[in-house]
């Protein structure tokens, strides 16, 4: 090179420092490396005139007064006054913009026009073939398939009176199917597995497939429940071991022991630390309960059992060390270390990362955090400037191409969403805390927290419709136990191959921040105001996103004002913990004095009979927990001496769960006949985990607590004449006198054990309230209901149940008697107070039918039903 353009260069490099290399001295994105001998490719390039000598710095460099014009630009027909070049108007940097723009929208439409032409290709593979022809004919077949997805249990639903059984479930690719009439085709469809095991070894079995295992299943194949589903079709298989027909590969093997080492390494922690910490390290849910499930559901916490790019950050850190110092000398990690040079780290960090994805399972948030790592993986090989929120973009784009059901997925969603609120609102939130004299690490953790929710809030408002107050103190709390029981949990899934029992040793001391963690979980769950009803589908969605904007703004002012901040606090907090007397003044519920209530936990019972502040005698407990827990809440009971569930039938003691949270309960009295066996067992086990004896009722048994009283009628002493009509038969019935009030609880009784009631009392006196049998059914005693002349009839009943409970006939039969009809399902709640006078305060209207449908209505201001509305019954 001419000694004049060496000076050249070397000037023009030392007015600009860093145009040959990014932030850290890296090369920049798309720039050469800066080596003696090599130009940077995008150096300020400065040409000497044709005499070989350097033109200087002054020359190099226009200075602002060497062109002419307004503010340096060159009036038409000048050029600026630079040696050995001219430049015309407009700019060369306007027109390399103008084209850099142009280059982005048209790789913009070129990248639509691929996604477009891929998700044709993927939905043409839904559609085509024979498995969903076969599939609208509800047609039987054989079909051979490969098992894509870990198998997984359903959760337990009540269908009517019985607890419908779990279901194992597996996602698979069917590759070969026989036809009913003998016709074999070999295909390439998605297709969902379920299974309906008879037996416990069964279920193991089906639960213990791993990823890549081929089977032979036959069964009825049904088209899925929804249209644009990314299955072809439903197998429901009978029954019956799999039927194996190729071994998983090796690598599934492999991952699979690692997952199972894993658990049995957990196997002695407590409970909740023996579900969690799977979870937490690779996405394993099979041990979570329902229960804490829906805590975590309730926290949003729930992205913590969703392996995510937290996970593969730390584990990459220990090869990398801080992400910060990976490409520059003084970097930490194995790699650091040992010394390994930057791109045998990138590939080794790439080995690791596909790894990852295996043994964590190919779930959304996996591929979005694997995507991202490895694009700032290669950047980190090839010595380019890592920029996450291109490698962010990169990511979402490869991968919606490699699968376009992504772009489908609510969980990919919210996971490139809360990433991306990471990386773009975060570090302006946490930069203005710090301003306000919050401590960084405080600020840095808040604002994660803040801005991730106000971004994936909307989202789940979609699909949840309901907002948790409890949020982000909850995630804030939980945050400082994720990453030692994460990081102690991978070194116990890498040693539990090579030696369980040091792996045990490990994952002891991780069972204490998991249990941590599913602590404060469960604790903001329990919180009175943990969640607010919100409207649901996309215009809530869209409601929620324009009120967190409008917080958000009006926030910016708040926190010049530590005053106003401090009342905001104060209100949030007493919405979250409602107490009892403020919650009564602002939605009338509960009303002073009650004495019962029926809650409103749809398709089912739940009744609530008042024994002092905070206490009360609970019968039944309905089909859901959280219904049941719900209604308790609301009325501030703690405490609950006693919990009658009148028989074993699912949708009077499934909700048994959620009675038994965070209270203290004396016993559990039962009727004395066990049937079905799998209830009456499932009540035993609660019992005894939550140490709660269980006893059993006896007729003319008489009870006080406090200003109740009541005495068992029925069931009659064994051999019970009405035993051998069923469980219903069998049912708890109680005669309850409080505060001037009588009341009688039916239960579920038929017409033969009600007359058989009638005929062993024959003194069964007059009652002003009613709980009609069986939810109303049609199935009455006309005898029973004229000798009882109930003032007031109350029904337990979902909205739109399958059974066309209340039935009309009975309705009309209370009412031709005198007595005023209440029914929850168009009601909502129902209080009774008795003093002074009968009086019934009903908390909302029609809140089941939303709640029964995973929807959950806003409660409406308690409105009374007067004594003179149930005079006005009886008169006519």
């Amino acid at each position: 090179m001419p000694r004049g353009r060496r000076a050249a260069g070397a000037v023009a490099a030392a007015l600009s420092p860093g145009a040959a290399s990014g932030a850290d001295g890296a090369p920049s994105l798309g720039e050469g490396r800066n080596t003696p001998g090599r130009q940077a490719a995008r150096s300020p390039r400065v040409v000497a005139p044709r005499g070989g000598r350097a033109a200087g710095p002054v020359a190099a460099v226009p200075s602002p007064g060497a062109v002419s014009g307004a503010g340096g630009r060159p009036r038409a027909g000048e050029s600026c006054n630079v040696p050995g070049r001219q430049a015309s108007w407009p700019p060369r940097g306007a027109l390399w913009r103008g084209r850099r723009m142009a280059g982005a929208v048209a790789a913009a439409l070129l990248c639509g026009a691929a996604a477009g032409a891929v998700a044709w290709l993927h939905g043409a593979d839904v559609h085509r073939g024979p498995v969903p022809a076969l599939a609208r004919e509800y047609a039987e077949a054989t079909v051979e398939v490969a098992v894509t997805g870990d198998p997984r249990l359903t959760r337990p639903h009540v269908r009517g009176a019985a607890l419908a059984p779990a279901s194992v479930v597996l996602e698979a690719e069917a590759d070969r199917i026989t036809a009913p009439d003998g016709t074999t085709t070999t295909t390439r469809t998605p297709v969902l597995v379920t299974i309906h095991p008879r037996a416990g070894k069964e279920r193991t079995a089906w639960l213990g497939l791993l990823p890549s295992t081929r089977l032979r299943v036959h069964g009825r194949l049904a088209p899925p429940m929804r249209d644009g589903d990314r299955i072809a079709a439903v197998v429901r298989v009978r029954g019956g071991p799999p039927r194996i027909t190729g071994p998983p590969s090796a690598v599934q093997r492999l991952a699979g022991r690692l997952r199972a080492g894993l658990r049995t390494a957990t196997d002695d922690l407590s409970p909740d630390a023996r579900a969690l910490l799977p979870a937490l390290v690779v996405g394993d849910t099979s041990r979570v309960p329902p229960e804490l499930d829906e805590a975590f559901r309730a926290t949003d916490m729930l992205h913590l059992m969703a392996v995510s790019g937290s996970n593969l950050t730390l584990v990459l850190a220990l090869l990398t060390g801080p992400p910060q110092l990976a490409g520059r000398a003084e970097r930490r990690g194995l790699a650091g270390a040992l010394g390994i040079r930057l791109r045998t780290t990138a590939l080794l960090g790439g080995g690791l990362t596909l790894a990852f994805v295996i043994v964590c399972r190919p779930e959304p948030s996996v591929l979005r955090a694997a995507a991202c790592g490895l694009i700032t993986l290669l950047a980190l090989g090839t010595g380019r400037r890592r920029s996450l929120l291109p490698a962010l973009a990169g990511a979402v784009l490869a991968l919606v191409l490699y699968d376009p059901w992504l772009a489908r997925s609510y969980g990919f969603l919210l996971s490139v969403l809360a990433t991306g609120a990471l990386l773009t609102i975060a570090p302006g939130w946490s930069a203005a805390l710090r301003r306000r004299g919050v401590p960084p690490r405080v600020a840095e953790a808040l604002a994660a927290a803040a801005a991730a929710q106000a971004v994936c809030a909307p989202v789940v408002v979609v699909m949840a419709a309901r907002v948790s107050l409890v949020a982000i103190p909850c995630n804030l709390i939980a945050e400082v136990a994720v990453a030692p029981a994460t990081v102690l949990g991978f070194i116990a899934l890498a040693v539990a191959a090579v030696a369980p029992p040091i792996a045990e040793w490990i994952a002891w001391p991780a069972g204490w921040p998991a249990g941590w963690i599913a602590k404060v979980a469960r604790t903001g769950a329990e919180m009175p105001g943990a969640e607010a009803d919100w409207p649901d589908g996309w215009t809530g969605g869209l409601l929620l996103a324009a009120v967190t904007l409008a917080a958000v703004l009006a926030g910016r002012r708040l926190l010049r004002h530590r005053l106003l901040c401090a009342v905001c606090a104060l209100l949030v907090l007493l919405a979250v913990v409602r107490p009892a007397p403020l919650a009564r003044v602002i939605t009338g519920w509960p009303p002073p004095g009650w004495r019962m209530v029926v809650c409103d936990v749809g398709q089912g019972d739940a009744l609530v009979l008042a024994a002092g502040p905070g206490t009360a005698v609970v019968v039944d407990t309905g089909p859901e927990p959280r219904a049941v827990d719900r209604c308790l809440r609301s009325l501030g009971i703690v405490r609950i001496p006693l919990l009658v569930l009148t028989h074993f039938h699912a949708d009077h003691v499934a909700g048994l769960t959620g009675a038994l949270r965070g209270r203290a309960v004396g016993a559990i009295e039962t009727t004395g006949l066990e049937e079905p066996p799998g209830q009456a067992e499932f009540v035993r086990r609660r019992a005894r985990s939550a140490h709660i004896p269980v006893i059993q009722a006896a007729p003319g048994e008489r009870r006080r607590l406090g200003p109740l009283s009541w005495e068992v009628l029925w069931p009659a002493p064994p051999p019970a004449p009405a035993a051998a009509e069923g469980p219903n038969d069998a049912s708890v019935t109680l005669l309850v006198r409080t505060s001037g009030l009588t009341l009688l609880l039916l239960g579920d009784l038929e017409p033969p054990a009600q007359q058989a009631l009638l005929t062993a009392h024959p003194a069964l006196p007059e009652v002003d309230v009613l709980k009609v049998a069986h939810h109303g059914s049609a199935y009455q005693d006309p005898q029973l209901l004229r000798r009882l002349s109930p003032r007031l009839a109350l029904i337990s009943c979902g909205a739109d149940n399958p059974y066309g409970h209340p039935s009309p006939r009975t309705i009309g039969s209370l009412r031709a008697r005198g007595a005023a009809v209440l029914r929850t399902d168009t009601d909502g709640p129902i209080a009774v107070t008795g003093d002074p006078g009968l009086r019934a305060v009903l908390g909302g209207r029609g809140t089941a039918a939303k709640r029964s449908a995973g929807r959950r209505g806003r409660r409406r201001k308690a409105r009374p039903f007067q004594e003179e509305a149930i005079e006005a019954g009886k008169a006519g």
